[in-house]
Protein backbone atom coordinates (compact mmCIF):
# COMPACT_ATOMS: atom_id res chain seq x y z
CA UNK A 1 0.00 0.00 0.00
CA UNK A 2 1.14 3.54 -0.92
CA UNK A 3 1.29 5.47 2.61
CA UNK A 4 0.29 8.79 0.86
CA UNK A 5 -1.98 7.30 -1.05
CA UNK A 6 -5.51 8.58 0.55
CA UNK A 7 -7.57 5.22 0.22
CA UNK A 8 -11.32 4.64 -0.54
CA UNK A 9 -14.56 5.17 1.38
CA UNK A 10 -17.49 3.24 -0.28
CA UNK A 11 -21.17 3.76 1.37
CA UNK A 12 -22.94 1.37 0.25
CA UNK A 13 -27.04 1.34 0.24
CA UNK A 14 -29.04 -1.32 -0.28
CA UNK A 15 -33.30 -1.75 -0.50
CA UNK A 16 -35.58 -3.60 1.75
CA UNK A 17 -37.85 -4.27 -1.08
CA UNK A 18 -35.19 -6.53 -2.07
CA UNK A 19 -34.59 -9.69 -0.38
CA UNK A 20 -31.46 -9.56 1.60
CA UNK A 21 -28.12 -11.40 0.20
CA UNK A 22 -29.41 -10.06 -3.52
CA UNK A 23 -26.61 -7.67 -4.22
CA UNK A 24 -25.58 -6.43 -7.47
CA UNK A 25 -22.16 -7.80 -8.78
CA UNK A 26 -20.16 -4.65 -7.90
CA UNK A 27 -21.31 -4.64 -4.58
CA UNK A 28 -19.78 -7.91 -3.68
CA UNK A 29 -16.59 -7.01 -4.97
CA UNK A 30 -16.20 -4.27 -3.35
CA UNK A 31 -16.78 -6.00 -0.22
CA UNK A 32 -15.03 -8.73 -0.84
CA UNK A 33 -11.85 -6.31 -2.20
CA UNK A 34 -12.86 -4.18 1.56
CA UNK A 35 -9.86 -4.00 3.97
CA UNK A 36 -12.46 -2.91 6.36
CA UNK A 37 -16.23 -3.42 6.55
CA UNK A 38 -18.41 -1.38 8.74
CA UNK A 39 -22.13 -1.19 9.94
CA UNK A 40 -23.75 0.92 12.42
CA UNK A 41 -26.43 -0.95 12.88
CA UNK A 42 -26.58 -4.74 14.51
CA UNK A 43 -29.97 -5.67 13.53
CA UNK A 44 -29.40 -5.16 9.94
CA UNK A 45 -31.04 -7.41 7.86
CA UNK A 46 -27.78 -7.61 5.26
CA UNK A 47 -25.28 -8.67 8.44
CA UNK A 48 -26.26 -12.50 8.26
CA UNK A 49 -25.47 -12.71 4.53
CA UNK A 50 -22.79 -10.60 4.19
CA UNK A 51 -20.91 -12.60 7.29
CA UNK A 52 -22.04 -16.21 5.50
CA UNK A 53 -20.20 -15.13 2.81
CA UNK A 54 -17.13 -15.02 4.95
CA UNK A 55 -16.90 -11.42 5.49
CA UNK A 56 -15.49 -9.82 8.97
CA UNK A 57 -18.30 -6.91 9.49
CA UNK A 58 -17.49 -4.63 12.36
CA UNK A 59 -20.31 -2.68 14.26
CA UNK A 60 -19.75 0.96 14.37
CA UNK A 61 -20.93 4.22 13.38
CA UNK A 62 -17.41 5.94 12.27
CA UNK A 63 -17.23 9.72 12.37
CA UNK A 64 -15.94 11.30 9.42
CA UNK A 65 -12.10 11.53 10.66
CA UNK A 66 -12.37 7.92 11.92
CA UNK A 67 -13.61 7.42 8.39
CA UNK A 68 -10.79 9.00 6.68
CA UNK A 69 -8.06 7.63 9.13
CA UNK A 70 -9.17 3.74 8.14
CA UNK A 71 -9.02 4.61 4.85
CA UNK A 72 -5.56 6.29 4.63
CA UNK A 73 -2.26 4.55 2.90
CA UNK A 74 -4.37 2.91 -0.27
CA UNK A 75 -7.14 1.04 2.21
CA UNK A 76 -10.57 0.60 0.87
CA UNK A 77 -13.59 1.15 4.04
CA UNK A 78 -16.89 0.05 2.71
CA UNK A 79 -20.04 1.24 5.46
CA UNK A 80 -22.97 -0.44 4.66
CA UNK A 81 -25.74 1.99 4.76
CA UNK A 82 -28.37 2.11 7.32
CA UNK A 83 -32.11 3.19 6.18
CA UNK A 84 -31.32 6.85 7.08
CA UNK A 85 -27.79 6.75 4.50
CA UNK A 86 -25.78 7.42 6.99
CA UNK A 87 -26.16 11.45 6.85
CA UNK A 88 -24.42 12.09 10.59
CA UNK A 89 -21.05 10.40 8.41
CA UNK A 90 -22.03 12.17 4.85
CA UNK A 91 -22.43 15.32 6.17
CA UNK A 92 -18.97 14.78 8.60
CA UNK A 93 -17.19 14.37 5.09
CA UNK A 94 -18.31 17.08 2.78
CA UNK A 95 -17.14 19.07 6.01
CA UNK A 96 -13.85 17.59 6.11
CA UNK A 97 -13.53 18.35 1.64
CA UNK A 98 -14.73 21.51 2.07
CA UNK A 99 -12.44 22.73 4.15
CA UNK A 100 -9.16 21.86 2.07
CA UNK A 101 -7.22 20.86 5.38
CA UNK A 102 -6.77 17.45 4.50
CA UNK A 103 -6.58 15.33 1.05
CA UNK A 104 -9.52 13.19 1.13
CA UNK A 105 -9.94 9.69 -0.05
CA UNK A 106 -12.45 8.72 -3.45
CA UNK A 107 -15.42 8.84 -2.39
CA UNK A 108 -18.13 6.44 -3.54
CA UNK A 109 -22.09 5.89 -3.59
CA UNK A 110 -22.29 2.38 -4.54
CA UNK A 111 -26.37 1.00 -4.74
CA UNK A 112 -26.16 -2.51 -3.88
CA UNK A 113 -29.80 -3.23 -5.10
CA UNK A 114 -32.17 -1.70 -6.93
CA UNK A 115 -35.81 -1.12 -6.21
CA UNK A 116 -37.91 -3.01 -9.12
CA UNK A 117 -40.90 -1.05 -10.69
CA UNK A 118 -43.90 -1.29 -8.43
CA UNK A 119 -41.48 -1.69 -5.34
CA UNK A 120 -43.85 0.98 -3.56
CA UNK A 121 -46.44 -1.24 -3.89
CA UNK A 122 -44.72 -3.52 -1.17
CA UNK A 123 -44.63 -0.55 0.98
CA UNK A 124 -48.57 0.19 0.76
CA UNK A 125 -48.99 -2.89 1.84
CA UNK A 126 -47.25 -3.23 4.34
CA UNK A 127 -48.72 0.18 5.79
CA UNK A 128 -52.27 -1.07 5.22
CA UNK A 129 -51.18 -4.52 7.24
CA UNK A 130 -50.39 -1.97 9.81
CA UNK A 131 -53.10 0.37 9.73
CA UNK A 132 -56.05 -2.30 9.72
CA UNK A 133 -54.04 -3.83 12.77
CA UNK A 134 -53.83 -0.19 15.27
CA UNK A 135 -56.06 1.60 13.88
CA UNK A 136 -59.57 1.68 15.42
CA UNK A 137 -61.50 2.63 12.59
CA UNK A 138 -59.67 0.82 9.63
CA UNK A 139 -59.86 -2.32 12.00
CA UNK A 140 -63.48 -2.07 12.18
CA UNK A 141 -64.25 -2.01 8.48
CA UNK A 142 -65.86 -4.64 5.87
CA UNK A 143 -66.44 -4.53 2.62
CA UNK A 144 -70.17 -3.82 2.66
CA UNK A 145 -68.91 -0.66 4.66
CA UNK A 146 -66.07 0.57 2.42
CA UNK A 147 -68.51 0.16 -0.50
CA UNK A 148 -69.68 3.22 -0.91
CA UNK A 149 -65.99 5.07 -0.61
CA UNK A 150 -65.16 2.75 -3.66
CA UNK A 151 -67.85 4.51 -5.88
CA UNK A 152 -66.77 8.04 -4.48
CA UNK A 153 -63.00 7.44 -5.36
CA UNK A 154 -64.03 5.66 -8.76
CA UNK A 155 -66.12 9.11 -9.40
CA UNK A 156 -63.55 11.34 -8.40
CA UNK A 157 -60.90 9.37 -10.71
CA UNK A 158 -62.93 9.89 -13.96
CA UNK A 159 -63.80 13.77 -12.90
CA UNK A 160 -59.48 14.06 -12.58
CA UNK A 161 -59.33 12.13 -16.28
CA UNK A 162 -62.00 14.56 -17.82
CA UNK A 163 -60.67 17.63 -16.11
CA UNK A 164 -57.47 17.16 -17.66
CA UNK A 165 -55.72 17.78 -14.05
CA UNK A 166 -52.54 14.86 -14.02
CA UNK A 167 -51.78 16.06 -10.41
CA UNK A 168 -54.99 15.20 -9.17
CA UNK A 169 -55.32 12.44 -11.76
CA UNK A 170 -51.95 10.81 -9.89
CA UNK A 171 -53.93 11.57 -6.29
CA UNK A 172 -56.83 9.83 -7.38
CA UNK A 173 -55.50 6.77 -8.96
CA UNK A 174 -53.82 6.31 -5.17
CA UNK A 175 -57.24 6.64 -3.87
CA UNK A 176 -58.82 3.66 -5.57
CA UNK A 177 -55.95 1.49 -5.30
CA UNK A 178 -55.68 1.98 -1.54
CA UNK A 179 -59.52 0.52 -1.87
CA UNK A 180 -57.80 -2.55 -3.52
CA UNK A 181 -55.37 -3.11 -1.24
CA UNK A 182 -57.61 -2.30 1.66
CA UNK A 183 -60.26 -4.70 0.24
CA UNK A 184 -57.82 -7.39 -0.33
CA UNK A 185 -56.39 -7.20 3.54
CA UNK A 186 -59.91 -7.80 4.67
CA UNK A 187 -60.73 -10.64 2.42
CA UNK A 188 -56.96 -12.09 3.56
CA UNK A 189 -58.53 -12.21 7.53
CA UNK A 190 -61.88 -13.80 6.10
CA UNK A 191 -63.77 -12.61 8.97
CA UNK A 192 -67.70 -13.86 9.37
CA UNK A 193 -69.35 -10.64 9.11
CA UNK A 194 -67.98 -10.02 5.62
CA UNK A 195 -69.85 -13.16 4.76
CA UNK A 196 -66.51 -15.15 4.63
CA UNK A 197 -64.77 -17.71 6.29
CA UNK A 198 -60.87 -18.60 6.58
CA UNK A 199 -61.64 -21.19 3.55
CA UNK A 200 -62.88 -18.17 0.62
CA UNK A 201 -59.66 -15.81 2.44
CA UNK A 202 -57.56 -14.44 -0.23
CA UNK A 203 -54.85 -11.37 -0.38
CA UNK A 204 -53.31 -8.65 -2.67
CA UNK A 205 -51.21 -11.36 -3.72
CA UNK A 206 -53.83 -14.20 -4.94
CA UNK A 207 -55.91 -10.68 -6.58
CA UNK A 208 -52.27 -9.29 -8.62
CA UNK A 209 -52.01 -13.48 -9.93
CA UNK A 210 -55.22 -13.32 -11.10
CA UNK A 211 -55.49 -10.85 -13.42
CA UNK A 212 -52.10 -11.27 -14.27
CA UNK A 213 -53.50 -14.48 -15.41
CA UNK A 214 -56.42 -13.04 -17.20
CA UNK A 215 -54.27 -10.53 -19.07
CA UNK A 216 -52.42 -13.36 -20.25
CA UNK A 217 -54.90 -15.13 -21.72
CA UNK A 218 -56.94 -12.56 -23.47
CA UNK A 219 -53.49 -11.45 -25.49
CA UNK A 220 -52.81 -14.63 -27.18
CA UNK A 221 -51.23 -12.32 -29.49
CA UNK A 222 -48.74 -11.12 -26.96
CA UNK A 223 -48.28 -13.66 -25.00
CA UNK A 224 -49.36 -16.95 -27.34
CA UNK A 225 -49.31 -17.85 -31.11
CA UNK A 226 -52.03 -15.53 -32.58
CA UNK A 227 -51.58 -12.62 -34.15
CA UNK A 228 -53.57 -9.14 -34.26
CA UNK A 229 -52.80 -6.30 -36.28
CA UNK A 230 -55.57 -3.99 -35.10
CA UNK A 231 -57.54 -2.96 -32.04
CA UNK A 232 -60.51 -4.52 -33.69
CA UNK A 233 -58.67 -7.89 -34.13
CA UNK A 234 -57.67 -6.92 -30.11
CA UNK A 235 -61.00 -6.48 -29.04
CA UNK A 236 -61.69 -10.29 -31.04
CA UNK A 237 -59.54 -11.89 -29.12
CA UNK A 238 -60.62 -10.39 -25.69
CA UNK A 239 -64.15 -11.04 -26.38
CA UNK A 240 -63.77 -14.75 -27.68
CA UNK A 241 -61.51 -15.51 -24.35
CA UNK A 242 -63.87 -14.19 -22.33
CA UNK A 243 -67.04 -16.23 -23.70
CA UNK A 244 -64.76 -19.41 -23.01
CA UNK A 245 -63.71 -18.26 -19.89
CA UNK A 246 -67.48 -17.34 -18.25
CA UNK A 247 -69.89 -19.60 -20.25
CA UNK A 248 -72.41 -17.06 -19.80
CA UNK A 249 -76.31 -18.06 -21.13
CA UNK A 250 -76.90 -14.42 -21.58
CA UNK A 251 -75.40 -10.89 -23.25
CA UNK A 252 -76.99 -9.70 -19.77
CA UNK A 253 -74.93 -11.55 -17.50
CA UNK A 254 -72.27 -9.69 -15.68
CA UNK A 255 -74.46 -6.35 -16.49
CA UNK A 256 -74.54 -4.63 -12.84
CA UNK A 257 -77.71 -3.28 -12.48
CA UNK A 258 -76.42 -0.77 -9.59
CA UNK A 259 -74.47 1.69 -12.28
CA UNK A 260 -75.86 4.84 -13.62
CA UNK A 261 -78.60 4.62 -15.84
CA UNK A 262 -77.18 6.01 -18.73
CA UNK A 263 -74.02 3.66 -18.37
CA UNK A 264 -76.56 0.69 -17.83
CA UNK A 265 -78.63 1.22 -20.65
CA UNK A 266 -75.29 1.95 -23.37
CA UNK A 267 -73.75 -1.52 -21.72
CA UNK A 268 -76.93 -3.32 -22.80
CA UNK A 269 -76.59 -2.03 -26.05
CA UNK A 270 -73.21 -2.61 -26.58
CA UNK A 271 -73.82 -5.89 -25.65
CA UNK A 272 -76.70 -6.56 -28.04
CA UNK A 273 -74.85 -4.84 -31.08
CA UNK A 274 -71.55 -6.91 -30.32
CA UNK A 275 -73.97 -10.57 -30.36
CA UNK A 276 -75.43 -9.10 -33.24
CA UNK A 277 -78.77 -9.80 -32.13
CA UNK A 278 -81.88 -7.74 -33.35
CA UNK A 279 -83.46 -6.63 -30.01
CA UNK A 280 -86.14 -3.61 -31.01
CA UNK A 281 -86.36 -1.03 -27.86
CA UNK A 282 -88.83 -0.92 -25.63
CA UNK A 283 -91.92 1.44 -26.43
CA UNK A 284 -93.65 3.10 -24.08
CA UNK A 285 -94.03 6.67 -22.39
CA UNK A 286 -92.05 9.02 -20.28
CA UNK A 287 -88.44 10.26 -20.04
CA UNK A 288 -86.85 6.93 -19.53
CA UNK A 289 -87.47 5.26 -22.41
CA UNK A 290 -86.98 8.47 -24.12
CA UNK A 291 -82.94 8.25 -22.50
CA UNK A 292 -83.01 4.71 -23.20
CA UNK A 293 -83.52 5.08 -26.78
CA UNK A 294 -80.93 8.07 -26.83
CA UNK A 295 -78.48 6.40 -24.96
CA UNK A 296 -78.71 3.43 -27.38
CA UNK A 297 -78.38 5.70 -30.48
CA UNK A 298 -75.55 7.33 -28.29
CA UNK A 299 -73.38 3.78 -27.83
CA UNK A 300 -73.98 3.19 -32.10
CA UNK A 301 -72.27 6.61 -32.75
CA UNK A 302 -69.41 5.48 -30.01
CA UNK A 303 -70.12 7.83 -27.73
CA UNK A 304 -70.29 7.67 -24.00
CA UNK A 305 -73.35 9.08 -22.83
CA UNK A 306 -72.19 9.48 -19.64
CA UNK A 307 -69.45 11.02 -20.34
CA UNK A 308 -71.44 13.35 -22.60
CA UNK A 309 -74.17 13.94 -20.03
CA UNK A 310 -70.96 14.97 -17.64
CA UNK A 311 -69.94 17.72 -20.13
CA UNK A 312 -72.80 18.98 -21.28
CA UNK A 313 -73.51 19.19 -17.31
CA UNK A 314 -70.05 21.43 -16.45
CA UNK A 315 -71.11 23.50 -19.30
CA UNK A 316 -74.00 24.20 -17.80
CA UNK A 317 -72.54 24.60 -14.04
CA UNK A 318 -69.99 26.97 -15.55
CA UNK A 319 -73.27 28.80 -17.02
CA UNK A 320 -74.28 28.76 -13.37
CA UNK A 321 -71.66 30.58 -11.83
CA UNK A 322 -70.88 33.21 -14.63
CA UNK A 323 -74.86 34.37 -13.80
CA UNK A 324 -74.24 34.42 -10.31
CA UNK A 325 -70.54 36.25 -10.87
CA UNK A 326 -72.64 38.63 -12.92
CA UNK A 327 -75.50 38.91 -10.54
CA UNK A 328 -72.65 39.64 -7.74
CA UNK A 329 -71.09 42.47 -10.02
CA UNK A 330 -74.27 44.32 -10.29
CA UNK A 331 -74.59 43.63 -13.96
Amino acid sequence: MNATDPGRIVLLTTSHRVAPGLLSWPAWQALHAADRVLCADGAHPQLPYLREAGLTVDEAAPTAEEAVDAAAGGRTLVVVATGEGEPRLTDGLARLAGSGRIRMPDLELLPASYDLPGARLLDLVQVMDRIRAECPWSSQQTHKGLAKYGLEEMYELVEAIEEGDRDELREELGDVLLQVVFHARIAEEGRPEDGGDSSGAFSIDDVAGGIVAKLVRRHPHVFGDETAETPEEVKAHWLRTKAEEKQRTSVTEGVPLGQPGLALAAKLSSRVRTAGLDVPLPRGEGVGYRLLAVAAEAEAEGVDPEAALRAAARAYRDAIRATEESARRGE
